[in-house]
């Protein structure tokens, strides 16, 4: 019988997945023209893999790489970061502010196990040639997801985050409850990984800008959709109050990843970092003190500027920035909201449920605010 279970969860993972539902499908209204992937892939060169852990009724985790560049080049982009609230970890941030480059990929997972997932990052590139300098500083985000998962157990090893680089490609990009989002919450709800993305026209040349998320963040009575009080609208579904604080304070955070085409530096990054404060607000977070906000924007252009002893760059003046401004807080909250639509209701550690934001209930709310898009 044993065998037999074992060969039938073989043969369901060969099969194809099926596509999960994404905001937009379910009648969600964005501004905005996203792009191929409506995903932070659309930026070419970007690659995103995942790896998920679900194992027994305790392990509900999982490692994220974003890399800018791909697999096959090391060369550093143009970078900053920001923090709306800093209870929260993003490591190497410091050498990007005072460098204005970011080095090697964007590793995001569960809060105890930043140090592991950073430690793996060294290992890949030192074996892979992928080190700019002699040394590596990773940058390594985290959220807690310690309601669902058994997050002292350390459950993530070197070779999770390994393998979360060596499956990152460009396309379409798994959501919801996959890599470090796996045991994540967001409005009282099952979170997880969310991205979009947006196109716009610069000085009449087209740029994109995607962003990705890991929502793990906010109350039920906060969540917003489409400017509407979607949570206050369903309040059936909510943790047990016994697993809760009383009363229940905003504990989560948010990482969010910009990245961008546009020929920005880290200045003017940091500016797009600033812009993402703004799509989470869309979704109703006050980013409460118990929360970790911390955005990274990157830009793919000026390749090599890193390297060159005398680089010349193109950059776009800021009196032209608005549309990349507007762009990410569109992106943003369009991510948050995908995030929670893909996510699947799971149960974890000494059986506390996440329910999944229900879509027929939210399609019922979007119409009785008449912003359901048929």
């Amino acid at each position: 019988m044993a065998r037999l279970t074992l060969l039938l969860v073989f043969a369901a993972a060969l099969l194809p997945a099926q596509p999960k539902p994404r905001a937009r499908a379910l009648g969600v209204p964005f501004d905005g023209t996203p792009g191929r992937w409506n995903a932070i892939t659309d930026v070419a060169g970007v690659e995103v893999g995942h790896t998920t852990l679900i194992e027994g009724d305790k392990v509900r985790t999982g490692v994220t790489a974003i890399l800018p560049r791909g697999k096959a080049d090391a060369d550093p982009v143009f970078a900053a970061w920001f923090a709306q609230n800093g209870n929260g970890e993003m490591t190497g941030t410091p050498w990007v502010e005072e460098s204005g480059f970011l080095e090697g990929p964007v590793m995001i997972t569960n809060t105890h196990s930043v140090g592991v997932v950073r430690d793996a990052v060294i290992g890949w590139q030192a074996r892979t040639g992928k080190m700019f300098q002699r040394f590596s500083m990773p940058l390594v985000a985290e959220t807690f997801d310690g309601f669902l998962n058994d997050v002292n157990g350390f459950h993530v090893k070197p070779e999770h985050a390994v393998q979360a680089i060596e499956k990152a490609a460009t396309g379409p990009v798994a959501e919801g409850n996959v890599g470090g989002g796996t045991g994540m919450m967001c409005m009282q709800f099952k979170g997880g990984v969310g991205t979009a993305s947006r196109v716009v026209k610069v000085n009449d040349a087209n740029y994109t800008v995607g962003v990705e998320v890991q929502a793990n963040y906010g109350r039920r009575d906060q969540f917003l959709a489409a400017g509407i009080p979607v949570g206050r609208e369903i309040p059936d579904g909510l943790p047990p109050r016994a697993a809760l604080d009383k009363p229940y304070v905003e504990a989560g955070s948010i990482i969010i990843i910009i990245a961008t085409d546009a020929p920005l530096v880290a200045h003017q990054l940091k500016r797009l970092a600033r812009r993402a404060t703004m799509g989470l607000a869309r979704t109703g977070s006050i980013a409460g003190n118990s929360s970790g906000d911390i955005f990274l924007a990157f830009s793919t252009a000026n390749p090599k500027a890193a390297s060159t002893p005398l680089a010349r760059i193109d950059l776009l003046a800021n009196s032209v920035l608005d549309p990349l401004f507007e762009a990410t807080v569109q992106a943003t909250e369009e991510s948050i909201i995908n995030a929670l639509v893909a996510a699947e209701s799971i149960t974890g550690v000494e059986g506390r449920r996440a329910a999944a934001l229900p879509h027929d209930k939210l399609r019922a709310v979007l119409k009785k605010y008449n912003r359901l898009v048929e």
